[in-house]
């Protein structure tokens, strides 16, 4: 879990180019294993921000500490290298094979040949690029959502506690952009890492983000969690940006324990045939989404259409099977929609 002290701090940054301020008095904190995502529409200053925290962007006023300490008492070049770093744009050497693009950062910290060839190996196989097939491989050999994950092997090769990641999934396809930013928030690899990420994808910052930080002409205009920028938006800056996908955003947003007390109201409908899901019982921190696709996993078409998947929802953590509580598509959406109401979420 996320500790109280920051590993990463931003105080008041800004920079200006010529008469114009690209960032204006930015101010964040990061603890210990969060993903800080900046969003915003283009132009807003969310890469100059990620640029200053490995100082590849050197601020005008203010100042980066991490863990502490002020970047600026540091060589840039040793700051780096304590940081895994991700573009849109993979940035993989040409001339070099996979592995020896993955090898890079530990090899110029002066890691055992032997331990960078193990390391290499367990990150291609965590990232299904299968060593023995892609290990030889060029780039240029390389699908654009493979060199993606070169790519994040590369970062993660040092084990850097700090991953900065600039638009990582930009460059893909949708299909690809979601398969692969579904393996990426599943990795274990990145459940102990301290993340900030770029980009302008709000389903992809929802998904991913415990913060995120919206920003417009260089300023901050809201930094909180998912459900708080949903829920309570600071201004209507907040409120307009979030307004085209409300609908899949609440999905994302809202959590089983947000709808519990209206699953007895949106309970009317009796279905006589059922699916039953063959996974898990859901917890009551999964998203209204999430088990939805459970939901989808549930249903057999060979049953007829008055058959009706169901899953069940452990209410505690402690529950018995026998407590658990059954939940259908309609439960669900009926519940789902009190709990909108209820909260007090606008509709765009």
């Amino acid at each position: 879990m996320p500790t109280t002290d920051p590993v990463i701090e931003a105080r008041n940054l800004t920079k200006h180019y010529g008469p114009h301020a690209v960032v204006q008095d930015v101010s964040f904190r990061v603890a210990a294993g969060q993903t800080l995502v900046l969003l915003g529409p283009s132009g807003c200053g969310k890469t100059t921000l990620l640029r200053m925290l490995n100082r590849l962007v050197e601020p005008d006023i203010g100042v980066v500490l991490v863990n502490g300490h002020d970047v600026r008492d540091q060589p840039a070049e040793q700051l780096r290298r304590g940081m895994g770093y991700v573009i849109q744009q993979v940035g993989l050497l040409p001339h070099y094979t996979v592995a020896e693009n993955v090898a890079v950062v530990p090899r110029l910290l002066g890691h055992a040949p032997a331990a960078i060839a193990a390391r290499t190996t367990e990150l291609l196989g965590r990232l299904h690029l299968p060593p023995e097939r892609f290990a030889g491989r060029y780039p240029r050999q390389l699908s654009g959502g493979q060199q993606q994950r070169v790519g994040l092997a590369r970062a993660l090769a040092a084990d850097p506690p700090i991953i900065l990641l600039d638009e990582p999934f930009g460059a893909l396809d949708p299909i690809t952009r979601a398969s692969i930013r579904r393996e990426f928030r599943e990795l274990p690899e990145l459940r102990r890492k301290t993340m900030v990420m770029v980009t302008h994808d709000v389903t992809e910052a929802f998904e991913l983000a415990d913060q995120i930080l919206l920003l417009d002409a260089g300023q901050v205009q809201q930094l909180g969690t998912p459900r708080e920028l949903l829920l309570r938006p600071a201004n209507d800056f907040v409120r307009r940006f979030f307004a085209a996908e409300q609908l899949g955003l609440q999905l994302r947003a809202l959590r089983l324990a947000d709808i519990m007390a209206e699953l007895p109201q949106a309970s009317d409908t009796i279905i006589l045939t059922y699916s039953e899901s063959d996974t898990q019982p859901l917890s009551l921190t999964a998203t209204i989404q999430e088990a939805l696709a459970q939901l989808g996993q549930a249903a057999v078409p060979s049953l007829g259409e008055s058959a009706e998947a169901r899953v069940w929802v452990r209410p505690t953590e402690t529950a018995a099977p026998a407590d658990f509580l059954p939940l259908t598509y309609a439960t669900l959406m009926a519940a789902f929609g009190y709990a909108v109401r209820r909260l007090g979420i606008e509709q765009p």
